[in-house]
């Protein structure tokens, strides 16, 4: 099987790539964890070559569209920030990465920056581009939840202007390196007490580091479930977030893009404060941005 063109996903710690037809269709998936973290700048075309060497014809140069940490100060190549407001992507400003192969040929999707507040993303910029070919007319505000979420006022076709909160990475550290590590369960959810927490943290953030610490002498004095720890440390990081970035969402046409699961978390918090977010799959915004990449990039060669 041989690809049209690949559309990669290479973050900090994986590497995701999709066979594409013509018309844009899958054809074939491959992942592995040569993430950008584990890779020197010499190494990052062997691992992209182990991962889809098999999809590569002799003699033809197969193009390939990359999105993420590979375009990063530390990754294949840098591909310098662009200033919002500004489109999602822009073909002039992806940049090519040096192969020896002579089958590849490798395009990076440069990432989106705010100079006040300072703030950076790479990756999201390309999700975003999904929602915005499959809804050209969207005007309003993108959530994108993960280690760090993400938060995109859109108009125009524009990104306006972006925030993003450190809830996932707070959350990892909280539960498996503090002194709450004893207490929050590594799975399980309670939806009661997720929602519990997160109107709480909603009203008053400021409380914020005392009823984090509720949750270990809660566990020591009335035996709280570590399940329902787990999501009452969700539901207060999320709350907290959700008060802090209130002057996006509230009134606004909301679009959440992610993992199923963190995804339809966000949703169910949004919805419990009178919103109406709609859900999108993060792959497949992924998979459309490259898909509208590679459209500009080949639009713009001819």
């Amino acid at each position: 099987m041989l690809a049209d063109w690949i559309a990669v996903d290479w973050g900090t710690t994986h590497l995701r790539a999709w066979a594409m037809s013509a018309a844009g269709e899958v054809q074939a998936t491959a992942a592995s964890d040569a993430g950008m973290n584990g890779l020197s700048r010499d190494g990052f075309e062997p691992a992209l070559l182990d991962l889809v060497g098999g999809w590569l014809a002799e003699g033809r140069q197969t193009p390939v569209i990359a999105c993420g940490m590979v375009g990063a100060r530390q990754g294949w190549a840098e591909a310098p920030y662009r200033a919002v407001p500004c489109t999602p992507l822009d073909a002039g400003a992806m940049i090519a990465a040096p192969c020896s192969d002579p089958r590849l040929s490798v395009r990076l999707i440069a990432g989106l920056s705010q100079a006040s507040p300072a703030d950076v993303m790479r990756g999201e910029e390309t999700q975003i581009a999904g929602l915005l070919a499959a809804r050209p007319d969207f005007d309003g505000v993108l959530c994108l939840p993960g280690t760090h979420s993400k938060w995109a006022r859109i108009s125009a076709g524009e990104v306006v202007s972006f925030q993003t909160f450190m809830t996932g990475e707070l959350f990892a550290l909280l539960a498996e390196q503090s002194v709450l590590r004893h207490s929050v369960a590594a799975a399980g959810w309670d939806d009661d007490a997720f929602a519990e927490a997160l109107s709480d943290a909603i009203s008053r953030p400021d409380r914020i580091g005392a009823r984090l610490f509720t949750l270990r002498a809660e566990a020591l004095l009335s035996g709280l479930a570590p399940e329902a720890a787990r999501a009452r440390l969700s539901g207060a990081l999320i709350g907290v977030e959700l008060a802090a970035a209130r002057p996006y969402w509230l009134g606004q046409d909301i679009a959440v893009i992610g993992a199923a699961g963190i995804a339809g978390t966000y949703v169910a918090a949004l919805t419990a404060q009178g919103a109406l977010p709609q859900q999108y799959d993060g792959d497949e915004m992924t998979r459309a941005g490259l898909t509208a990449a590679h459209a500009q990039r080949k639009g713009a060669s001819q």
